[in-house]
């Protein structure tokens, strides 16, 4: 009989409104019941012109940095709304940090040329297959417009890359908990709750804080819910937030996070 070591859980998964889908199917083949907070909130940034701009001018770049699947999806969504297509990176050699990333720039009829063998900004830095003459390259970054980590264009740009930074969609905290998670909060049913980027618990944290929520605060959880986390960044932001990390995932991904949950729930 298949085994499904997750029965009996209920797990809250706090990914962005349309990227939950995934991750709550691999929770449930594995037995959980699972309710979604989406916490994030994505949309277009503010104004397409910086990244209009560097499209414009994609055969000065290097390289093509992608670190999100949003990052993808956004980048290719505006290439299309100005007319052109993946030939237009046809001279670009393309690196990604981690496997959604990679998976979602194949959907796009593209491979990476390079992915860092931890899916962190910081193993790209590290691990940077033209690090010797990162002085001679000029480097195109779409991202996050606010609340994204430093470290890759910090680092980069201090071993004398040019890294033009743009803007390539925004995410935003949601404002409301869905009323079937304030009653599971009452009422005390939800096992553990699963973060998967560190703006996901700092969004939480402050949805309760805004008072969309009754009590228990995020700022008091039971210690009989579980936290897990994707992987070191968002761990360092739940023990920042919510003063413990009980789960931490070794493959940085979803699949990842997941076999480290069922591991987890083997010996608890």
């Amino acid at each position: 009989m298949f085994s499904q070591p997750l029965t009996g859980k209920t797990i809250l998964v706090t990914r962005s409104a349309g990227q939950s889908s995934q991750f709550t199917a691999l929770l449930q083949a594995q037995g959980a019941t699972v309710l979604e907070m989406p916490t994030l909130e994505i949309t277009p940034p503010s104004t397409w012109e910086p990244l209009d701009r560097a499209i414009g001018s994609l055969h000065e770049f290097d390289w093509l940095i992608l670190t999100s699947a949003n990052g993808v999806d956004y980048f290719f969504d505006r290439l299309s709304a100005l007319g052109l297509d993946a030939q237009a990176l046809a001279e670009i050699k393309i690196a990604v940090v981690g496997k959604k990333t990679a998976a979602s720039l194949r959907l796009q009829g593209l491979y990476p040329d390079y992915i860092p063998p931890n899916f962190v900004a910081d193993s790209l830095v590290e691990c940077f297959p033209e690090a010797d003459r990162l002085a001679n390259l000029k480097l195109l970054f779409p991202r996050v417009e606010t609340g994204g980590r430093e470290v890759l264009v910090k680092e980069l740009t201090a071993k004398g890359a040019t890294v033009v930074e743009v803007p390539a969609y925004e995410s935003g905290c949601a404002q409301t908990v869905p009323p079937e998670v304030q009653a599971a909060f009452q009422q005390g049913t939800i096992d553990m709750i699963t973060f998967a980027s560190s703006k996901t618990v700092r969004c939480f944290c402050q949805m309760w804080a805004m008072g969309q929520a009754s009590e228990p605060s995020a700022f008091s959880l039971s210690s009989a819910i579980a936290i897990a986390s994707i992987g070191p960044q968002t761990s360092i932001t739940c023990q920042e937030l919510l003063g413990r990390v009980d789960i931490e995932a070794e493959d940085y991904t979803l699949e990842g996070l997941t076999e480290a949950i069922v591991r987890w729930v083997a010996t608890h």
